[in-house]
């Protein structure tokens, strides 16, 4: 009996977390890129990830550390941290004088890439 009260608890906080979107926010590396959509903000703010906490948002923005409440947050986006593609080519090609060759290489690399919401603030049942 007891074991099976402890499993729907466990199942119920299991359920809770796959509903809360800001346990995906909290899993996010520091240091990542963030682009954090404040409520009555016309503009983002993109800063860095220290650390989120279940009531804030930890957040390093140029050298200065500050926080956000959760309540003050309307959306998240996070950068993925993937390694950016890098691309080598090299060519050879045969010279203009007999015995002459040549080597050209080029190496390029990718863009950043583009960032994904990891939070949106869940929108607030109407009132009755």
């Amino acid at each position: 009996m007891r074991k099976s009260l402890l499993l729907i608890a466990f199942s119920a906080l299991l359920a809770f977390a796959a509903d809360d979107p800001w346990v995906k926010l909290k899993e996010i590396k520091s240091g990542t890129e963030l682009r954090v959509f404040k409520r009555g903000s016309a503009q983002p703010l993109l800063v860095k990830m220290d650390e989120a906490t279940d009531e804030r948002l930890v957040i390093v923005n140029k050298t200065e550390q500050t926080s956000i409440a959760r309540e003050e947050i309307d959306r998240v986006d996070a950068r993925p941290s993937n390694k950016r593609p890098v691309t080598r080519e090299s060519k050879a090609s045969g010279g203009e004088t007999p015995g002459s060759s040549g080597l050209s290489s080029s190496l390029s690399i990718g863009g950043k890439p583009d960032f994904e919401t990891v939070y949106r603030r869940p929108a607030t049942p109407p009132k009755k």
